[in-house]
């Protein structure tokens, strides 16, 4: 019996979401390791590079990013399949969803920071209702929404700014094959 090969052909675009996905990873261990007043209140700093691949190379490119970061920083912080992981991904594919509508606006108003705030929104948003829905059953939850709606707004301006002064001063990276 001889074993078969299968051998991957690796692309340019390949590389580019690998390297993406390292860069959104990095961060995110970043903002896990800042302290919190509140669970769930994290300055979000992978959506920064969330938001400059939607601009830069698609909101296609921009889901297997940020896939792939959920998947990788669950793994390496230890809670992949905990209700961690899964508010992480409620957030994120929320955030996506959000991102992938409002990417068909105009420019003009719907820039770096309106995106990045939208989807702050979009991602506490999706944590809240799954939190409601499965880890804490009672209207309660939805006391905090002030909080967090603070914070979003914040942090997704913050980041948002941040996501525009690198998509002005960095060019798009080579990579090579």
């Amino acid at each position: 019996m001889t074993a078969s090969v299968t051998e991957l052909t690796i692309t340019a675009e390949d590389r580019r979401v690998a390297w993406l996905a390292t860069a959104a990873v990095a961060l995110s261990l970043v903002d896990a390791a800042i302290p919190s007043p509140l669970p769930g209140v994290k300055p979000g700093l992978a959506n920064i590079v969330t938001l400059i691949v939607l601009i830069r190379y698609g909101w296609g490119t921009a889901v297997w990013v940020s896939a792939l970061r959920v998947l990788a920083t669950s793994l390496m912080l230890g809670f992949f399949l905990a209700p961690g992981f899964f508010l992480s991904l409620t957030g994120t594919t929320l955030s996506l969803a959000i991102l992938g509508l409002a990417k068909h606006l105009p420019p003009r108003w719907f820039g770096p920071v309106s995106l990045s705030i939208l989807a702050a929104f979009a991602h506490i948003g999706g944590q809240l209702l799954l939190a409601r829905a499965w880890l804490i059953p009672h209207d309660g939850v939805f006391v905090l929404t002030p909080i967090f709606a603070a914070a979003a707004l914040i942090f997704g301006t913050i980041n948002g700014l941040i996501a525009a002064k690198l998509l002005v001063e960095t060019p798009a990276p080579e990579i090579t094959p």
